[in-house]
């Protein structure tokens, strides 16, 4: 849309320029700010953070005119007016003069705010028509309105774009900010301020934006706040370039003005960049041309106190020239940096759109994407449960996984090897853990129990009523076994203790409780059955969270392996549809299986391994030859062999070791009684829980839950799908679709934006 107001002869000012500002660049100059100009032009703005000049001081400070100064472009003015916004000075060479002003929306807006701000886009020709253009921009912005009853913003985050372009423009981009706000006013409220403050933070903090300080002569500088924020964002003053407007203010000859001078000469507050003096109209010379008011500035400067200064230290031509290198070293120092950010940036936007796969827009590309993603889901996923790892899926950086861990993503990709681990890690959890008694049977060892409360509790599987109060001890007042008791039958506690006569004690008492018809000194075989029950309680407990844990690896494995390959959209489709339903199947089957294998230990056991008898032996002889030794060594003396007492002779008495073997005997048979079953019960737990470690990890582990898993999501079972259910899964929706228009133009974007980089760099030997 274009302005068609005519303007007055003697008002209408052309977009011309002068040569004062055509010296803000020299060739060498404009050849790498072109580039970044070129890279604007990509459309990267809003990418990247470009090398820019921003103008920003205290409210009143004089920055609009700095800018004014700088550009030569005739802002509206007046001395009671203040920036609302932020306004973005594009200058471009251009073959045709244009003055384009647009509004560029805050990210904020909805988006239909953003749709009709964005449609503000207007084009003049001279430089009269701009204070029109402006007073609508403000009405876009919600700055102002003719309705009174609609209410109006003192400030916006919206940004103002004026384009300037033309043959001897140069390449350049300056933004004016608001003025920094001390304290609330008549319709500026504390949220106007804050926005203002975050504002200035948002371009202050950019490290490629050159910051032009304004300092207003006409209040004390140690307090304007605009040099704490520089001070956070800049501390080192790297890219901050001081200027002070309003020098004719203080006083001549007054401490006020001595003190500028010093800040001008740097010697307080420190810039690297510097600092710069400024000479403002005043408000009787509004009136004045540029040239006029360059020539009123000059004048100022030859006659003040503040020609101390070196000649390009002040005044608006020496500034543009001092810019001009500034801006040059600046960007020439950051194109480096700006390529690596763009390479990134490409690299990113690149892996995002691989991530969204082909376009799916019909049936037969629903299918075919299926059927590539199906495929490279099956191998990787094979491959996994095989153990072989050559895919780079499964590469690890060195050092990137401290611990070989369940709970480490990256880990559970070598899903043999962690199911090995976890297999392994159960193995010894059932080894140290899955005895209900951990039974010492050495003939000195301490009771550690009160053994009839301790089995009774356990085998009666009582929680409260064992005969304690509330203190922890019996109703006689003795001491307590109350939490190792109840502990004994919890399967996640530690196996109890038990001495040899506490195990006496638990299986006497449990041959009283299943005595029938046997003779004295006999005992009824089926006890070790019931004996071998209670002392494996736990494991069906350990398998089960055993079960769940290579279960969660195994589906954590499945839904990461998926969400890498596909994005989340058909992540939660396949794997709602396809892969939880076959992973809850696996489930049943399993939980079924371990529950045969329960009750198969709740029968009596069954054994045909040799191991069984030969530990049965090996306790007997055990004790046999310990009796053995202690008799001989009792029925052996030793005496001297002579005077010099030089050795021993040892005298054995045979008839003495039989009487102390016989005497050793014990002839109680309720403990051998004890004896021996405690013997079969120990050599059949262990040789059961050998079987027993073997039955789940391979009958449960491997059979139903890891075995197939490569086959639950396959070019198989894709082949089988309907093309209904095969578009449903993999349709690519609208949000999809613009994600994918977005992506591909911003990788057009700094692709282009690449080109010109690399172009300029090699040209100009960066």
């Amino acid at each position: 849309m274009t302005a068609d107001a005519e303007a007055e002869p003697s008002q209408a000012r052309m977009l011309d320029t002068t040569a004062s500002i055509e010296n803000l660049q020299t060739d060498e100059q404009r050849l790498v700010l072109d580039t970044v100009a070129g890279i604007r032009k990509c459309g990267l703005e809003s990418i990247l953070d470009l090398p820019q000049i921003c103008v920003c001081g205290d409210q009143s400070s004089g920055k609009s005119s700095v800018l004014e100064a700088l550009t030569e472009i005739p802002f509206p003015r007046a001395d009671n007016l203040c920036t609302r916004f932020a306004t973005e000075i594009i200058l471009k060479r251009e073959a045709q003069e244009s003055l384009t002003i647009k509004v560029i929306p805050d990210n904020s807006r909805k988006n239909s705010q953003k749709d009709d701000t964005c449609q503000f886009d207007e084009t003049i020709t001279d430089f009269s028509q701009l204070p029109h253009l402006i007073e609508e921009a403000k009405t876009v912005m919600g700055l102002k309105s003719d309705d009174s009853e609609i209410k109006t913003r003192p400030f916006t985050r919206d940004v103002l774009s004026i384009e300037i372009a033309g043959p001897s423009r140069p390449q350049l981009t300056l933004v004016d900010l608001p003025g920094i706000i001390g304290s609330q006013t008549r319709g500026v409220e504390k949220e106007d301020i804050e926005l203002v403050h975050k504002l200035t933070d948002d371009y202050i903090k950019q490290s490629r934006t050159i910051c032009l300080v304004v300092i207003a002569g006409s209040n004390d500088y140690a307090c304007q706040p605009i040099l704490d924020k520089i001070r956070a964002h800049d501390p080192e003053g790297e890219r901050s370039l001081g200027i002070i407007t309003k020098p004719d203010i203080p006083p001549p000859r007054s401490g006020s003005r001595e003190a500028f001078v010093e800040l001008a000469q740097n010697k307080d507050v420190f810039f690297k960049l510097g600092w710069h003096v400024l000479k403002n109209r005043e408000f009787q010379q509004s009136h004045f041309s540029l040239e006029e008011r360059n020539a009123s500035e000059a004048d100022f400067f030859q006659n003040s106190e503040f020609k101390v200064l070196p000649r390009d230290c002040h005044g608006i031509d020496t500034l543009r020239e001092r810019l001009s290198v500034v801006l040059f070293d600046h960007i020439k120092r950051e194109l480096p940096k700006l390529s690596q950010d763009l390479t990134g940036l490409l690299y990113h936007a690149g892996q995002d759109l691989k991530q969204l796969g082909k376009s799916r827009g019909d049936k037969r590309e629903c299918r075919d994407y299926l059927m590539h993603l199906s495929q490279d889901y099956h191998d990787v996923c094979k491959s996994a449960v095989e153990g072989h790892y050559e895919s780079k899926y499964f590469n690890l950086s060195p050092g990137e996984i401290s611990s070989f861990s369940a709970d480490d993503s990256k880990a559970i990709r070598r899903l043999r090897a962690m199911v090995q681990r976890m297999n392994m890690d159960f193995a010894d959890d059932l080894r140290n853990k899955g005895q209900t008694f951990r039974i010492n049977m050495s003939e000195d060892s301490a009771p550690c129990n009160p053994p009839e409360r301790a089995v009774e509790g356990v085998e009666k599987g009582e929680d409260s009523e064992v005969g304690y109060n509330q203190e922890g001890k019996d109703e006689e007042g003795d001491e307590t076994f109350r939490t190792s008791v109840l502990q004994a039958g919890v399967p996640w506690s530690p196996p109890l203790d038990m001495s040899r006569s506490e195990a006496f004690a638990w299986v006497n008492q449990t041959l009283i409780q299943n005595r029938g018809r046997e003779l004295q000194g006999n005992y009824n075989p089926l006890i070790i059955g019931e004996l071998f029950k209670t002392q494996s309680r736990r494991w069906i407990h350990l398998a089960e969270v055993h079960l769940e844990q290579v279960a969660g690896v195994c589906r954590r494995f499945l839904s990461d392996l998926l969400m890498k390959l596909c994005p989340k959209e058909v992540h939660s489709r396949v794997w709602t549809s396809q892969i939880a339903e076959s992973l809850q199947e696996k489930g049943t089957a399993a939980s079924d299986e371990l529950g045969k294998i329960e009750e198969d230990l709740q029968s009596y056991p069954i054994n045909y391994n040799h191991y069984y008898t030969d530990m049965i032996q090996q306790a007997r002889l055990k004790r046999m030859k310990k009796s053995l030794s202690a008799s001989v060594e009792e029925a052996t003396t030793y005496r001297q062999v002579d005077d010099f007492d030089v050795g021993k002779k040892a005298v054995f008495d045979p008839i003495h070791a039989a009487e102390n073997c016989v005497r050793r005997i014990d002839p109680d048979m309720e403990h051998v009684t004890c004896e021996e079953v405690i013997d079969c019960l120990q050599a059949i737990y262990k040789v059961m829980r050998k079987t027993f470690l073997a039955n789940i990890t391979t009958q449960v582990v491997e059979r139903h839950i890891v075995r197939g898993l490569d086959q639950i999501f396959s070019p198989t079972s894709v082949n089988r799908l309907s093309d209904e259910i095969v578009e449903n899964l993999a349709s690519e929706p609208a949000t999809t679709k613009q994600q994918r228009d977005h992506l591909e133009d911003r990788i057009a974007k700094l692709q282009n934006g690449q080109k010109v980089l690399k172009g300029v760099m090699g040209s100009a030997g960066l």
